[in-house]
């Protein structure tokens, strides 16, 4: 193969991976949805759910403490998610 094929080889194989890690995020972020709906005492409709390469970020507003606890926890036991950042506030 020469340069420029080597060249598009790469830039395909770089494309696939992010489509990839696009999907398994995207994947991540509706297990982590469908897990804050399932959460009994869990108001899961103030909470905003974003992942990116594994890291799921956790924000919007719970009544409780324990709420926003809840749903850090919730995130965590999903599987496929590499870390947990929450900036979920009290109301």
């Amino acid at each position: 193969m020469d340069r420029a094929g080597d060249q598009t080889a790469d830039k395909t194989r770089d494309a696939a991976g992010k489509t990839r890690i696009a999907a398994s995020d995207t994947a991540i972020t509706t297990k982590v949805k469908a897990g804050l709906v399932k959460e009994p005492n869990l108001d899961s409709l103030g909470i905003h759910v974003e992942t990116e390469k594994g890291v799921v970020m956790l924000s919007g507003f719970v009544n409780s403490k324990e709420e926003a606890d809840k749903a850090v926890k919730v995130a965590k036991g999903v599987e496929g998610v590499s870390s947990v950042k929450s900036a979920i506030k009290v109301k």
